[in-house]
């Protein structure tokens, strides 16, 4: 018998983007932003967002709660901004919409990048 058959598999280096953690959280932030080009990235972000919030524990949870919050009130702020299309103010609110989900995905891309927890993750604003 040869060495390679008693070892067991490793894992590969590229599973670890999907266990809970510093990683997994720049992942989501990273599928938002494309999302303003391929909307299902987003939809896959909230996803994994949902799947791994409380089980990093520390100062990682807060960057589930903030992307988490991010998504989903961007989602409303884009409701409202397409029904107030209709008097035209829409197409700036929803300008403003995309802008706020931008920089509170460069805020958390920032704080993870220097394993820093959000400070109030449950605020709407940035």
């Amino acid at each position: 018998m040869s060495e390679t058959e008693n070892q067991t598999p490793q894992p590969r280096q590229t599973d670890r983007w999907l266990e809970p953690g510093p990683t997994n959280v720049t992942v989501i932030y990273v599928l938002y932003l494309v999302g303003f080009a391929i909307g299902v990235s987003a939809l896959v972000g909230i996803v994994l967002a949902h799947m791994n919030r409380g089980k990093a524990g520390g100062w990682v949870e807060t960057h589930y709660t903030w992307a988490i919050r991010t998504f989903w009130l961007g989602v409303l702020g884009a409701i409202v901004s397409a029904i107030l299309m209709v008097v035209g103010i829409g197409f700036l609110l929803m300008i403003a919409v995309a802008v706020w989900v931008v920089v509170r995905c460069v805020v958390g891309l920032q704080a993870v990048s220097r394993g820093d927890p959000i400070r109030d993750p449950q605020s709407w604003l940035i």
